[in-house]
């Protein structure tokens, strides 16, 4: 990940935990998302104008939905919001990424803990 563009992003959207060095990260899956969102922004699908504000609705709605909001949901309301703009913009629709989650969810089912887990055709058909 480009430290000068993710230092950009962090400023960009309110609420990034980061520290003096940028954004941080508590599991390689947050850094994944946070880089996945660059990858789409430096590739113009959204500004981070709209980012901050779908990311912003969607935290209301969860916090509407009884999220505590002690900040250890952020990135999931990172991820839905890459879902949400990622379905809006047409780049994948709802159902192309529900299949995906559920691919990667038997994915998961079927690798034993430790191993890396591995995406086939077959986890497409569950």
């Amino acid at each position: 990940m480009d430290s000068v563009a993710a230092a950009k992003a962090a400023r960009a959207v309110p609420g990034v935990p980061q520290d003096d060095d940028g954004p941080v990260f508590k599991e390689p899956w947050q850094a994944q998302a946070f880089a996945i969102a660059l990858a789409l922004h430096e590739r113009g699908v959204f500004t981070w104008n709209e980012w901050a504000a779908t990311l912003s609705d969607e935290i209301k709605r969860s916090q509407a939905a009884g999220d505590p909001d002690t900040g250890e949901t952020y990135y999931l309301h990172w991820l839905a919001t890459l879902e949400r703009l990622v379905a809006e913009k047409g780049v994948a629709s709802r159902e192309m990424l529900t299949e995906y989650r559920d691919a990667w969810d038997h994915a998961c089912d079927r690798t034993p803990h430790g191993k890396p887990i591995e995406l086939t055709p077959a986890d497409f058909r569950h």
